[in-house]
């Protein structure tokens, strides 16, 4: 990642030159702006690397956005909580941001967020780094998660479907079933796109969850099912 000024000062251009070009080139895809600079995405934009996570990144942005901030109002400064890698909880955890936190995560680009945040502390399972998604996986992952107890998980999954929860990587799931064993409160962070998929790897059933979050999209033949696992819906914007 650069940043504007250093941008500016090694192409000799001034600041609103800089800012110019990169709006022409994040129009082509090729970079993605971020807080106080830019990231060079050229590559992944013409397909040399299959990078899902950033692929997703953009996909119902404002759905996972809402949800992000319905989950915050679930977590209590000093809290020990536990983030699923995904695309919604990396959302939910810019949430986090500058809180006084014990926060546990498998996901290499979340925990990037908190690098130089004082407030969080940070615990990276370790293991396997499954390069697709920024998430550590494997035997080391399950042993680490086996030793820590969270008040709370948030969990993502790729489909929820007839009562069960799917993700589409084994490894994956076998990590997210730990992390559930792990956890006093099961909270799944779902747009409403993710209802009536299924995908790989069965996770386990709805009714293991305590809570959903989904965005005001969710469909009304979807509403009883999460009601008859028992699970408590709340629905970001409602």
């Amino acid at each position: 990642m650069a940043d504007l000024d250093t941008l500016a000062a090694e192409l000799r251009v001034s600041s609103s030159t800089v800012r110019r070009d990169l709006e022409l080139l994040e129009q082509r895809g090729l970079v993605k702006r971020t807080h106080g600079g830019v990231v060079w995405i050229g590559d992944k934009a013409n397909g040399a690397r299959p990078y899902a996570f950033d692929q997703r990144m953009g996909y119902r942005h404002d759905a996972k956005v809402a949800i992000a901030k319905a989950a915050r109002a679930l977590v209590s400064p000093g809290q020990t909580v536990l983030v699923d890698g995904g695309t919604t909880t990396f959302y939910l955890a810019q949430q986090l941001l500058g809180q006084p936190l014990q926060l546990v995560t498998n996901s290499l680009p979340i925990a990037n967020l908190f690098l130089n945040d004082d407030n969080v502390e940070l615990i990276l399972t370790g293991g396997l780094m499954y390069p697709r998604y920024g998430v550590l996986l494997g035997p080391t992952a399950e042993h680490t998660l086996s030793t820590i107890h969270t008040k709370t998980l948030f969990l993502s999954v790729a489909g929820v479907h007839n009562g069960a929860m799917y993700n589409q990587n084994l490894l994956l799931v076998q990590s997210e079933r730990r992390m559930m064993e792990q956890a006093q409160e099961v909270v799944l962070l779902a747009d409403s796109s993710k209802f009536g998929q299924q995908a790989l790897s069965r996770l386990g059933d709805l009714a293991e969850v305590d809570t959903v979050v989904t965005d005001s999209g969710i469909a009304d033949e979807h509403r009883p099912e999460i009601e008859a696992a028992g699970c408590r819906l709340v629905v970001a914007g409602a």
